[in-house]
């Protein structure tokens, strides 16, 4: 709905906003609404909310007047309207026309998106306080002049590149004009600041022997010039919030950087942040960030760093122990979001390092990924360019590795699903043509693999705590493999899987991995049995392929968590099988009646346990926000089932963290506990194939949450024991 705004809605307390810093101008970007009726410039929000803090709630309202959008500031009780952008495309906030996202592309490349001022932020003297615009701000926004910005290409249809499609196709588009004059006076006043750190170091006794930093000095030249190194990576780290890709948190009344992952997406919504503010994303705060990193050096050990071609190693002695990260095949293009970067720390520091800063951007086209668009659009080309490299770093490492120490291989990359659905409606693994490829390169030069780490190394919490990412990263230990390795066939393999894989997943299981990472662990030991054998012949005599060794490994990891059905009661093995063709939804009650049969229970067992509602004739299972919350007990259970334990811990979890989860868990037998966390893997492994995130999510978070839930159990108060009829 809409209205005419008020006076006093329009009214803004200037004097009271020009005693208080400015911390940000918040944006929103624009289009015209397609509606001939309407064409208003429509704002392009994904949030309307300023501040999530209890008591501070805060939120803008638009506000339309004959098809033109005003914002008023509203705090207090109530209720914020919805964003005007989601997945699915636009929302014109005055007609409320569905827009969809190809008109606002459309509108971008022609040049015609705008951006509107939302609100304005500043710091009072009780924390953060949000205005309506001021047409005064407007004006100097937009009276900014830059005499230089950036000018570089951004790859057009790359996953990871989302604003070419709406217009801004350059590194310099991803700036509005204040903040181009800002980053650039910054660039500009690195070289100021070496001048006069050079002369303040000759008063203070530094030699003046001109000797550059770059050669080893350590006068008054080398010294300013290492100033000016940190006060450029400043500079350049200051773009990743002084850009219109940032955003603003609600939830922490701050700007949050561009880069929360390897891509640079669209936004919609953005802060202007004043560099002067003191405050997240601003001048003072990333320079102090970067004098707590120095403050932190252990620089009693001499050290250098070489950068050299992987594929020809020649500047490092033999015999060296090996620890490498590889390129994701086409995951990041990793030299294009470097151009980011790159672009404000060329200007900065190119006379201090020229040898690094030759290239006007960031080197291409030695880069190791698949990148098509480096091949006029040739996939096949930019496969076979990453396949080969990387099959020849890894025997130019191999010359070079020592014999008595293994190689180490850091790698993250989650397998995918394909878009085909099998006949019981689940995605097909597919084996992801990223790790296909990094195995037949370490296989093909003559590496096998000895052994895995699964090694936590994502923040565990986050832009990545609020979807299925991976965890860890899976450390492959390899070493050469003997010249005298034997041949198997396939059924050898198989037969090898089948005896040695299960141990393995156990004692991965056992050392509490995420069932986000259990498939990617799995590959591990899996491919330390294929990789041990000189070749795994088919029955025509034809190579086993990589791939079709990854499916092997797939499907034995498929057969490992059904088989765990089989030690639980009848009623959870009821609850999975349903579970893999419902869900939460409802399903026939003659289907379940005949399912409960088979697993040894009955429809009003399952109902009477706990695990499933029946009415209607209709089944459906029950999740943990069927649950009266910490309301059961299974000391008074009389039909105890691991379904319910899981779903009773998960909501305790949710509900009252993991010291509400441990005192439930103290309750538990072991066998019952048990029983519950490898439930939680079997069931992340179906919601995976579903596709079925927000389940998929709870089932991971108790199991990586299950060390803590278990130390908070150890520390509950021991439940006193009913005594016998004599004492």
């Amino acid at each position: 709905k809409t209205r005419a705004a008020t006076p006093d809605e329009i009214a803004h307390p200037k004097s009271q906003i020009e005693n208080e810093t400015v911390i940000a101008w918040l944006w929103a970007r624009t289009v015209t609404c397609p509606n001939p009726a309407c064409g208003c410039r429509m704002p392009l929000v994904r949030s309307f909310e300023l501040s999530k803090k209890k008591g501070k709630e805060t939120w803008v309202e638009p506000i339309c007047e004959k098809s033109v959008v005003r914002f008023a500031v509203r705090g207090g009780g109530g209720k914020p309207p919805a964003g005007t952008v989601n997945r699915r495309g636009a929302r014109c906030v005055c007609c409320g026309t569905p827009v969809p996202f190809d008109h606002v592309r459309a509108e971008g490349r022609a040049g015609r998106m705008g951006a509107q001022l939302m609100a304005i932020v500043t710091e009072g003297q009780r924390g953060r306080n949000y205005y309506a615009p001021l047409e005064e701000h407007v004006r100097i926004a937009q009276s900014a002049t830059p005499t230089w910005k950036p000018d570089c290409e951004l790859p057009r249809k790359h996953r990871n590149f989302q604003t070419p499609a709406y217009g801004m196709g350059n590194v310099g588009d991803l700036f509005t004009a204040r903040q181009l004059v800002a980053l650039t006076t910054f660039s500009d006043l690195v070289a100021e600041a070496r001048e006069q750190c050079a002369r303040d170091a000759v008063s203070a006794g530094l030699p003046d022997d001109d000797v550059p930093l770059r050669d080893g000095g350590a006068g008054a030249r080398a010294y300013a010039e290492a100033v000016s190194v940190y006060l450029g990576i400043a500079v350049s780290r200051l773009s990743n919030s002084h850009c219109t890709l940032a955003i603003w948190s609600s939830s922490r009344d701050q700007s949050v950087n561009a880069f929360s992952r390897q891509a640079l997406p669209m936004t919609w919504d953005y802060p202007e942040v004043n560099p002067f503010a003191n405050a997240a994303g601003d001048l003072t705060v990333t320079t102090k960030s970067i004098e707590r990193v120095i403050d932190g050096y252990n620089s009693t050990k001499d050290a250098t760093a070489n950068q050299q071609d992987a594929a020809h190693l020649a500047a490092i002695p033999r015999s060296s122990i090996i620890s490498t990260d590889p390129p994701y095949y086409d995951n990041i293009g990793y030299a294009d979001l470097s151009d980011f970067f790159y672009v404000w720390l060329r200007p900065s520091i190119d006379t201090v390092y020229p040898e690094v800063f030759t290239t006007m951007l960031a080197p291409k086209v030695p880069e190791l990924i698949a990148a098509p668009h480096r091949f006029a659009g040739d996939w096949t080309a930019a496969t076979s360019h990453f396949e080969r490299g990387l099959h020849a770093a890894f025997v130019s490492l191999k010359q070079m590795s020592s014999i008595h120490h293994p190689i180490t291989i850091y790698y993250a990359f989650k397998q995918s699903e394909t878009d085909e659905i099998d006949e019981e409606g689940d995605k097909d693994i597919l084996v992801n043509t990223g790790w296909e490829s990094i195995l037949e390169s370490i296989i093909g030069s003559g590496y096998m693999i000895d052994g895995t780490w699964p090694m936590r190394t994502e923040r565990p919490s986050g832009v990545k705590s609020a979807v299925n990412a991976l965890a860890s990263s899976i450390v492959l230990v390899c070493r050469p493999r003997p010249d005298d390795a034997p041949t198997a066939s396939r059924r050898q393999f198989v037969d090898a899987l089948r005896r040695e894989l299960p141990a393995a997943l156990k004692e991965l299981q056992s050392g509490n991995i995420a069932p986000v990472d259990l498939a990617q662990a799995s590959i591990g030991p899996g491919m330390a049995i294929y990789s041990r054998f000189s070749k795994v012949l088919e029955a025509d005599g034809s190579p086993l392929t990589v791939r079709a060794a990854l499916g092997l490994i797939n499907q034995e990891l498929d057969t490992y968590l059904e088989e765990q059905d089989g030690s639980v009661d009848p009623d959870t093995r009821f609850a999975v099988a349903w579970f893999q063709q419902y869900g939460f939804g409802e399903g026939e009650f003659g289907v379940a009646d005949v399912l409960a049969r088979a697993k040894n229970t009955s429809v009003d067992g399952v109902a009477a346990a706990g695990v499933a509602r029946a009415g209607r004739g209709k089944v459906q299972l029950v999740g943990w926000r069927d649950y009266d919350a910490g309301a059961w007990s299974p000391e008074t259970d009389r039909r105890l089932t691991a379904w319910e334990a899981t779903h009773h811990l998960i909501e305790r979890l949710n509900t009252r963290g993991e010291d509400g989860a441990g005192l439930l868990l103290a309750q538990l037998s072991d066998d019952l506990a048990a029983e519950a966390r490898a439930l939680a893997y079997r069931l992340y492994s179906i919601c995976e194939r579903k596709g079925w995130a927000e389940h998929a999510r709870d089932y991971n978070a108790l199991v990586v949450q299950w060390t803590g839930v278990q130390e908070r159990a150890k520390e509950a108060p021991e439940r006193p024991a009913q005594g016998g009829l004599f004492g």
